[in-house]
């Protein structure tokens, strides 16, 4: 079977760094068929920046990076510096990159990568705000009819908010995207706080990414053990939750996760609970399901796997 095509969109972010090399470790399964970056976990111009350090050190500079919107819908950025650093990959030294930013605006690459493949083939996935999603749907409608899916971190449901009590933060960034890309009718996975409070970055498992020996699982060692993520008082363990290779991971193994489809609608008007994703989970509201959501994971399994593919790399 052919690898799957997909493209990303992703603001990084340590753990962006992480999915996206995740991602291109498994050649033979998926095909990334570019990065798009968008303005989350720090600005527009560092995370497209990152992007191109992660491809030049997974030997990628072939790989289309393009930049995108530097801001959300109708409000101003909020961004998370003091969770990333001021770099948004602090943590490894990794040099400035040599592959140049693609020409392309991040919303016209997705639009015109998305009508030269044929319908229901790509899949898109989505590591920060919505921007450039939403954005790239209300130009061109057509294109959500060609996505096979789309697979996003964000959200929460039992776990609450990360950066306000109820909203997680790439919802939170941008709640009006997020609300657009979940009424688009293109079926999406959503990868939410409940699990990955569960993917925690322990000592043992850096290590074991520290003993591939190669500058990626050296690299990724750093990036995930970089202190200021880790919140023990939170997730109840010494570790630091890796959200967005959880993406990536259901894809490749979707058995290591637990799901269910059910209605998920963010809440856009509230000053209080402004990004909060409310999710019917028991089929109380007359809502049609429009969102699979995960609930649990494998997390040795996903460390296995992880590590693994990055071997390779």
């Amino acid at each position: 079977m052919a690898p799957r095509p997909i493209l990303i969109d992703t603001d990084p972010g340590q753990d962006d760094a992480v999915a996206i090399l995740l991602a291109l470790a498994a050649r033979d399964t998926l095909d990334v068929l570019g990065l798009t970056c968008v303005a989350g976990n720090v600005p527009l111009e560092k995370t497209a920046l990152n992007a191109r350090r992660i491809c030049d050190l997974a030997g990628r500079p072939d790989l289309p990076v393009c930049a995108g919107c530097d801001r959300p819908m109708g409000r101003a950025l909020v961004t998370a510096e003091h969770v990333h650093g001021q770099s948004g990959l602090d943590g490894p030294d990794l040099p400035a990159p040599q592959m140049p930013l693609h020409p392309a605006h991040a919303v016209d690459f997705l639009i015109d990568t998305l009508r030269a493949y044929p319908p229901g083939t790509v899949t898109l996935i989505a590591l920060g705000p919505l921007t450039n999603l939403a954005t790239a749907f209300g130009r061109a409608p057509d294109i959500t009819g060609r996505l096979r899916e789309i697979v996003l971190m964000g959200g929460a449901q039992a776990a609450l908010g990360n950066v306000t009590p109820v909203a997680e933060f790439n919802i939170h960034v941008d709640p009006t995207a997020a609300d657009i890309v979940l009424r688009a009718g293109v079926p999406v996975v959503m990868v939410p706080l409940d699990v990955t409070h569960k993917a925690l970055v322990t000592p043992a498992r850096n290590a074991a990414l520290r003993a591939l020996g190669t500058p990626v699982g050296h690299a990724v060692a750093d990036l995930t053990g970089f202190f200021e993520r880790y919140n023990p008082v939170r997730y109840g363990a010494e570790g630091a939750p890796l959200h967005d290779p959880c993406t990536i991971a259901w894809l490749l193994r979707p058995d290591l996760f637990a799901s269910r489809h059910v209605n998920v609608t963010v809440e856009t008007q509230s000053d209080l609970t402004l990004g909060m994703t409310v999710m019917d989970w028991w089929g109380i509201s007359d809502r049609a399901p429009n969102t699979t959501v995960l609930h649990d994971i494998d997390a040795d399994g996903f460390f296995d796997l992880l590590t693994e593919r990055l071997a390779t790399l």
